[in-house]
């Protein structure tokens, strides 16, 4: 995934490579943010919160294999929203109503996704 927001800011080694590990994986826990880098708890944390504070990333309190630690997610504007999109067509699974899936705004989006050139 890019790193979109990563990519004007002034980061160190290891916090490029934790930023991304939580893009890469769309979100993890803390816990095993830093055995995934190999560093220690105290370091993954100082690692966290200094993306917290960058803005690149949100941290939310959690309960992970019986032990308090945080989830750590990409931000909002991190996120790949292509994904979404079939052609110029947003996915009609956005919004409040429910989908027939028999319906032609359905199988339009489908059409679309599936003859799109990569």
């Amino acid at each position: 995934m890019p790193m979109s927001a990563a990519d004007d800011a002034d980061l160190s080694a290891d916090e490029r490579a934790a930023l991304e590990l939580v893009l890469d994986t769309r979100g993890i826990h803390q816990s095993e943010l830093w055995k995934e880098l190999d560093v220690s708890s105290r370091k993954g944390s100082r690692l966290a919160e200094s993306l917290v504070e960058q803005g690149l990333i949100q941290r939310e309190e959690t309960v992970y294999e019986g032990h308090n630690t945080y989830f750590l997610m990409p931000t909002a504007r991190d996120l790949e929203f292509a994904l979404l999109m079939a052609g110029d067509m947003l996915s009609p699974f956005i919004g409040e109503e429910e989908v027939d899936p028999r319906s032609d705004a359905f199988s339009q989006w489908l059409m679309n996704l599936a003859y799109e050139e990569y």
